[in-house]
């Protein structure tokens, strides 16, 4: 059976692939800082729930332990992730309004969190027999399109994070040749990250992220996919 650990996984995208990978057959471990709201949301499913803030190490090594302990990890999706720059008014910190403290900010969660993660299941990863790693990006991190007709998106922090998540994935692919390493576009989708404005639902931005977390041995590695396919870095 495929064991699949999924961060921030008590609502949004993360929750809706956590119901599709159980439906698939994965046992699912679903990572939320909030643990009774972890727990709340895996009764729900049928699924582990594991207490898992990415910003802390103590906590990702725990959860490390709880689940080496129960057999092993074969799919990690890091999909934990902020977006602090849209405001209470549901408009976007743009460039000028942009400091050094937001940046900081969303990189330790969208960033460094998908390093710490990666970093500390990377020897249960290597010991599944077909590991996978699914890193949820955004296409708003595509300098290609940023840089071609745009994307009309004012904020600085969020993308630029989403560019290095896509830097990461396409590293730790190179490094890891025996994983299959992905990022996804889920599309956008409303969720609390974006004060619910998306303009899909939570099921059709997770169709992406449960292809992504289903694939072979022989499925590619090292790319950013949406659900028609590869997109431009």
């Amino acid at each position: 059976m495929t064991t699949t650990l999924i961060t921030g996984a008590n609502k949004g995208l993360g929750f809706e692939t956590a119901r599709r990978l159980v439906a698939a057959g994965h046992t699912v471990y679903m990572g939320s800082r909030d643990a009774e709201r972890g727990r709340l949301a895996a009764a729900q499913l049928g699924a582990q729930p594991v207490r898992l803030d990415v910003t802390d190490d103590r906590s990702v090594r725990a959860a490390v332990a709880t689940i080496e302990a129960d057999g092993g990890l074969d799919v990690l999706v890091n999909n934990a992730g902020i977006a602090p720059e849209w405001t209470d008014t549901d408009e976007v910190i743009g460039a000028a309004d942009t400091t050094a403290d937001l940046v900081a900010q969303t990189f330790e969660t969208n960033v460094f969190g998908t390093v710490r993660v990666l970093h500390a299941f990377l020897p249960l990863l290597q010991r599944s027999t077909t590991p996978v790693v699914v890193n949820v990006s955004s296409g708003l991190g595509s300098i290609q399109r940023a840089a071609g007709r745009g994307h009309g998106y004012r904020g600085v922090a969020y993308p630029a994070s989403k560019t290095a998540v896509n830097m990461l994935t396409v590293q730790y692919a190179t490094a890891f040749p025996g994983m299959r390493i992905n990022a996804v576009e889920p599309g956008f989708t409303k969720t609390d990250l974006n004060g619910q404005n998306g303009r899909q639902t939570v099921e059709q931005g997770a169709e992406v992220i449960v292809r992504m977390a289903q694939i072979g041995a022989d499925g590619p590695t090292g790319g950013l996919f949406d659900v028609a396919g590869p997109i431009p870095w």
